[in-house]
């Protein structure tokens, strides 16, 4: 699955899935060779989503899409602050 994008819903299950197997006794490469992903992946998700449940996972990518879409905003006001400034002052 190389490239692919994984829900926030399908990290979580094949990091339950992974602490299951983890539980067991396997190992972190026998659990990432399981619910196929990398250990680097497996890592970065854990740091992410460890401990959320689907909906908090859910509600925190919509967060960031938010947050992203108000700091454009921000930054187009803020580009059209200083032309205007600029303009006021004759220089353009």
């Amino acid at each position: 699955m190389a490239g692919r994008r994984h829900k926030p819903e399908e990290i979580i299950g094949k990091l339950r899935e992974a602490e299951i197997l983890l539980a067991q006794g396997g190992t972190v490469p026998d659990a990432c060779r399981r619910i196929g992903v990398t250990e680097q992946a497996y890592y970065r998700w854990r740091k992410e989503y460890g401990g959320l449940k689907v909906d908090q996972a859910q509600r925190l990518k919509e967060l960031e899409r938010e947050n992203a879409r108000l700091r454009r905003a921000v930054s187009d006001l803020t580009l059209d602050k200083l032309i205007l400034q600029e303009a006021a002052r004759g220089n353009y």
